[in-house]
């Protein structure tokens, strides 16, 4: 980090702990400086540490890692976003304003579902707090809903959510104090949107949608939805052709309505002109963007239910050296005291064992393209996958930083080789794209014997320099 970037760094820290929208910081489009401000923000948390403010760092650190392409870390975020805010039994602004942001994290991501439940639970912790609910209510979270169905063939369904958000407006800015004036410029934006988008199906509102389009603000959100809800207006007013220019000329971004809304429009537009063959083209199209993300989701699941597994494995093995302070909190490995234990253990009943030392290859990479938090998945999957690979009655432990040691009781270096070769193509093998896209991780391994002839440190220096020599071959 450079120092010209250490006091923007500090704000976004503040914005973050102070209560404003962490989700917020997203608009500002530095994408570079993400990695950088979790970081920060992480760092401020853990020196004032509340359930509210880890809610809200990983509803921000999940839509960091969506941004990424990494759905499993994004869905792991979320889920410890939620488990940070369920366990807050006080109501304040702030535990509102959290399930605010992981209402939009979980919008963003495209689980609409819990996204309406975490706007909701944000209205209630406002009721309950004694401020007015309107500051929390987030038609946007509807809009991306609306289009949701409408992508994967429910235009029916797409066409009520529509128009139970722009039945909202009045409400809103009559219980918003100070009227609309202090709503938020995206919130205008997406009742502009919602009318817009009503207006291609024949329906019109109550209210005129080019206004609110106009005063969304300037974020990348704000122009998306003015360059859509134009388009969308475009196609209402008999005017196709320009719908189209104005979809091939301004680009927008997947994250404000998903990838499918731009070929959604693109097909309306076509189907108005009266190319039904371009318009059926274009809606197939649409269709496969808003499936993907179905797919991912399965496929989520499938190496989920693997990684329980593995978990379950590695805890059964690691059961046998339990207790606080013999065990790595992160990983769930037995630490490196439980480790040198170990194998004193080991050498004074006269055993000889092989220490192998394993270190990650590419790990610094992670931790400055993606954060730390990401780092630390990365070790939890690395332990899973070396431990998956285990004998029975080998130990696996966390050495520290990104070393990890095997212990191989009575083993040569015949099947010590073996060990370490299976080690090396389970942690080549595994989806590191799913975790840290670009970032792939791979793992040199030295190793030593010990024995009651020579003494323990000397043991691991020996693992260690054969661990370099490996690294740098």
């Amino acid at each position: 980090m450079t120092r010209a970037a250490e006091p923007e760094l500090r704000r976004l820290r503040g914005l973050l702990i102070r209560g404003r929208s962490g989700v917020g910081l997203i608009n500002l489009g530095r994408r570079v400086e993400f990695a950088a401000a979790l970081d920060a923000a992480t760092s401020a948390v853990k020196e004032s540490p509340a359930p509210q403010r880890y809610g809200r760092l990983y509803a921000f650190a999940s839509i960091i890692a969506h941004l990424d392409d990494s759905l499993e870390r994004c869905v792991t975020y979320l889920v410890r976003s939620a488990r940070s805010l369920n366990a807050i039994e006080h109501h304040d602004e702030d535990v509102a304003c959290a399930w605010h942001d992981l209402a939009m994290a979980y919008s963003y991501v495209g689980f609409h579902g819990y996204a309406l439940s975490a706007m909701q639970r944000a209205r209630r912790e406002a009721q309950d707090a004694g401020i007015s609910e309107a500051d929390f209510v987030t038609p946007a979270i509807r809009v991306r809903l609306a289009v949701w169905h409408d992508h994967h063939g429910d235009t029916d369904a797409c066409l009520r959510v529509l128009r139970d958000v722009t039945s909202e407006l009045d409400w809103h800015r009559s219980a918003q104090p100070g009227g609309q004036a202090k709503m938020r410029p995206v919130s205008l934006g997406s009742y502009g949107y919602a009318a817009a988008r009503l207006a291609v199906a024949g329906e019109s509102s109550d209210f005129d949608p080019l206004p609110l389009l106009r005063v969304a603000g300037d974020s990348q959100r704000a122009r998306d939805l003015r360059i859509l809800g134009e388009t969308c207006l475009d196609i209402a007013a008999g005017l196709p052709q320009a719908a189209l220019r104005r979809l091939d000329n301004s680009p927008v971004t997947p994250a404000t309505l998903g990838g499918a809304e731009p070929y959604r429009l693109r097909a309306l537009a076509h189907l108005a002109a009266g190319d039904p063959t371009q318009a059926y083209h274009a809606d197939r199209f649409a269709f496969r963007v808003a499936s993907a993300q179905s797919e991912r989701i399965r496929d989520l699941f499938v190496e989920g239910a693997a990684a329980r597994l593995d978990h379950e494995h590695m805890q059964r093995a690691v059961a046998r050296y339990a207790g606080e302070a013999l065990t790595d909190p992160l990983t769930g490995l037995p630490n490196r005291r439980s480790l040198e234990q170990h194998v004193a253990s080991l050498v004074a009943g006269g055993e000889t064992a092989v220490l192998a030392i394993c270190d990650l290859d590419g790990f610094k990479l992670v931790n400055d393209v993606h954060g730390h938090l990401c780092g630390d998945l990365v070790l939890q999957r690395v332990a899973a996958v070396i431990a998956r690979v285990m004998r029975r009655g080998d130990l696996v432990a966390r050495y520290g930083g990104d070393e990890f040691v095997v212990v191989l009781p009575g083993t040569g270096p015949v099947e010590a080789k073996e060990v370490a070769t299976r080690i090396v193509r389970a942690v080549g093998a595994e989806d590191w794209a799913s975790i840290a896209p670009g970032t792939p991780i791979t793992v040199s391994i030295g190793w030593a014997e010990a024995n009651s002839g020579l003494a323990l440190s000397e043991a691991f220096a020996r693992a260690d320099r054969a661990m370099l020599r490996a690294k740098a071959s």
